[in-house]
């Protein structure tokens, strides 16, 4: 049987078409900013979050700790010193504890941010934003974050998303903790076998050694952002079960 070139060329396109349907979406991971702090057992440390809506124009001031600021619409110019820094939807950057920012809606149009920070919880026991009307606090934790250990950590954010009808992955848990903003879509998020549903706007908090499970059931792709310390060198998510000195 004999077949004509734009027979074969038709029949390897309808083959490629076919396995790119059936090749499901891959995890998107983009690190958004990241730094190696030298010790975090020198005092408690918790998290916190805090969300900043800035009029066009007008300037939000941000006593800083170490933190990490994410960009969700309209753009900003944060300055430090004589450095300024223009962040735009989808970016975000690192502020160094013990610094003094100052944020500024540009473009004519607000601003919304969210400041995720590493605060000793001596300081975060204080507003660390200018209070404001535009400024709201998302998440502190209750108690310290435990089983940090002597040692460099590093302390990141990625931003991640998972595709449509991804199944809930391998049980893992984390070396350090991490703290969850959910951008857009509804994930299941699965500990000790019960599976709860987080939409937009939710935050949700991973203790070191808390074994768990993340998946996309829904139709629509799931995109969160992930601000997270561990070890430096050592993996942030751990597979295996987590030691009992943990």
């Amino acid at each position: 049987m004999r077949f004509g070139l734009a027979t074969l060329l038709l029949i390897g396109a309808t083959y490629s078409a076919s396995v790119q349907a059936q090749t499901p979406p891959a995890t998107m991971r983009t690190v958004i900013a990241a730094t190696k702090l030298p010790t975090v057992t020198d005092k408690p440390y918790n998290f916190r979050a805090v969300s900043m809506v800035i009029p066009p124009g007008a300037h939000q001031a941000v006593s800083a700790v170490d933190g990490i600021l994410y960009q969700l619409s309209g753009s900003t110019e944060v300055s430090i010193g004589a450095e300024s820094t223009m962040l735009s939807p989808g970016s975000g950057m690192y502020i160094a504890g013990g610094k003094m920012a100052s944020l500024r809606a540009a473009g004519g149009e607000p601003s919304t941010t969210i400041h995720f920070q590493l605060a000793a919880v001596v300081d975060g026991s204080q507003p660390i934003e200018t209070t404001s009307a535009n400024v709201k606090e998302l998440y502190r934790n209750a108690q310290p974050i435990s089983g940090l250990k002597a040692g460099s950590y590093d302390l990141n954010m990625t931003r991640v998303t998972f595709p449509p009808q991804m199944p809930s992955n391998p049980p893992h848990h984390r070396s350090g903790a991490a703290l969850y903003y959910i951008i857009s879509g509804t994930g299941a998020n699965t500990i000790n076998g019960k599976t709860e549903m987080k939409g937009p706007g939710s935050v949700i908090y991973e203790p070191g050694g808390l074994v768990h499970q993340w998946g996309n059931p829904g139709s629509m792709p799931l995109t969160f952002l992930s601000f997270n310390i561990n070890p430096q060198g050592a993996p942030a998510v751990v597979a295996d079960p987590p030691s009992t000195s943990q």
